[in-house]
């Protein structure tokens, strides 16, 4: 049985388990990543879920990022990990 080899980006994505993430979506600026991940489309538990997708693609992927993509998805992670902050801090000041 032959197989297809699978490129190092989507085996990522597989073991991520990003059945729903759209090819290619790590190589998007980083604010339209950001945005993605957030989308309760791709992360119906919150931001939270997609920082943590976000975290492991980028941990895994360490081996053949080039510097420059690894900033651009650092810069989301950052990106990211402030609207959760934002959300937390409005959430806390509704309650108040």
């Amino acid at each position: 049985m032959d197989m297809e080899p699978v490129n190092d980006d989507a085996r990522a994505q597989q073991m991520a388990g990003c059945a729903r993430l759209s090819p290619g979506l790590f190589a998007l600026p980083a604010e339209s990543i950001a945005e993605s991940l957030a989308s309760r489309e791709l992360s119906p538990q919150g931001a939270s879920s997609g920082l943590r997708l976000l975290t492991f693609y980028i941990s895994y992927a360490a081996k053949w990022l080039s510097p420059s993509r690894r900033r651009k998805l650092e810069k989301a992670k950052k990106l990211l990990s402030d609207r959760i902050t934002r959300e937390a801090q409005d959430h806390a000041d509704e309650a108040s």
